[in-house]
């Protein structure tokens, strides 16, 4: 058996399935959900002693929506979140409106919503459905390494050892099982969010705010988000900055101190959202350059395990969506007389999602620096957003609309 970086397999060895998702978050159990409905014995493992979810709002554009309505969730996700009106651009120094997408013609084009929701909330209907399914929900262990045959991929943990016909890395961004693959390191993009998700009664009377639209302010070396949650019934804001700490190359970056500071000279808007965030936590901004395999003989990676990917196309939920959908319609597709050919379903797996999430990778890096220019640049950015036709869908069209074979690379 060939052994990767494991030492030994433990004692406790669980009954075999065919495929086990080694991490619990919104992409490990799309994943394990899209893999069962097409008949596979399923198991999640999760390292923390519960499933659970961090963080607050979550965006939902079409082409994850669509995917969730195929898996009979989307009726749940809608009722749990809000079906914004408009995205709406302004810009972050003077708060005057650049451009907008209407999400109600958007919704008739792309045949399915746009949809903002916690992400709890949407990480407990995926966990709902999973045990509907049947998926082997498993707590509490940690994979630290894999184990490998021709035949199988075992992953082990201290106390025990999982095998399937594969295991898929849905293990973050810091994956372990990555570094099967490749010895690439996280890059820092030297940015942090700060976020906070209040109940929609502290600031429903703020002028500007929108309780119906998706806003984003756009400035110099920052943004800051604002949309309405759980039905109406809480809003969401994000700040996001670039850290001169990150910078100056220190290692304590993105605290406190620094936020109040990086939105110094931002417009009315955006400075009456900065006391409602949380200040107790903050999500230092990290992403990774694409590789071209995600495929270890009997494991591949998927979700940020995979391709992480930094906010600003508000994809990396949609693309793990997007990857579990893939893999599950690849696997169903090289099936013959109950078996399956892992090893054909998994190279084609891998062939069209590293395209396309390398292209949303590098797009949302792009779009960071777009957003975040300052000068006559920002000046120039402001014309060009201004003089948009507003029903031009050109720079969304790509990863909003259906995949169809003709359009995969």
């Amino acid at each position: 058996m060939n052994r990767g970086n494991a030492a030994r397999i433990p004692e406790s060895q669980a009954e075999p399935v065919d495929a086990i998702v080694v991490g619990g978050g919104i992409g490990g159990l799309s994943t394990a959900l899209a893999l069962a409905k097409v008949g596979l014995q399923t198991r999640v493992l999760e390292q923390a002693p519960r499933f659970g979810e961090v963080g607050a709002g979550l965006q939902m554009a079409p082409n994850a929506t669509r995917i969730l309505r195929d898996w009979g969730l989307l009726d749940e996700v809608i009722e749990m979140g809000v079906t914004p009106r408009r995205l709406v651009m302004r810009d972050a120094m003077d708060g005057r409106e650049l451009t907008m997408l209407d999400l109600v013609d958007a919704q008739e084009r792309y045949g399915a919503p746009y949809v903002v929701l916690h992400r709890s909330d949407l990480h407990s209907i995926l966990l709902n459905a999973c045990q509907r399914a049947g998926v082997d929900l498993v707590t509490g262990c940690e994979v630290t390494s894999l184990a490998q045959s021709a035949e199988s991929a075992t992953a082990l943990s201290k106390s025990r050892s999982d095998t399937g016909h594969v295991v898929v890395a849905a293990d973050g961004l810091s994956s372990r099982l990555r570094a099967l693959i490749s010895s690439d390191e996280p890059v820092s993009s030297a940015f942090v969010a700060y976020r906070g998700a209040i109940p929609i009664d502290e600031i429903k009377d703020e002028k500007g705010i929108s309780l119906t639209d998706v806003v984003v302010y756009i400035g110099p070396g920052r943004h800051f988000v604002q949309y309405p949650l759980r039905r109406g019934e809480m809003f969401n804001q994000v700040a996001v900055f670039r850290s001169p700490k990150a910078l100056a190359g220190l290692t304590d970056w993105g605290t406190p101190d620094e936020l109040d500071e990086a939105f110094a000279g931002s417009c009315a808007q955006v400075m009456a959202g900065i006391p409602h965030l949380w200040l107790d936590r903050w999500w230092n901004m990290y992403d990774r350059d694409p590789i071209s395999s995600w495929v270890k003989g009997r494991m591949v990676l998927t979700g940020d395990a995979a391709h992480p990917m930094l906010q600003y196309l508000a994809q990396g939920a949609c693309q793990a969506i997007e990857d579990a959908a893939e893999l599950s319609h690849q696997v169903s597709e090289h099936r013959e007389n109950g078996r399956f050919d892992w090893p054909v379903a998994l190279e084609h797996y891998a062939r069209i999602r590293t395209a396309r999430t390398a292209r949303v990778q590098a797009n949302a890096r792009a779009w960071g620096e777009f957003w975040h220019c300052d000068g006559a640049e920002r000046e120039r950015r402001n014309k060009l957003l201004r003089e948009r036709d507003v029903y031009d869908y050109t720079h969304v069209d790509w990863f909003y609309a259906e995949q169809t074979a003709a359009s995969v690379p």
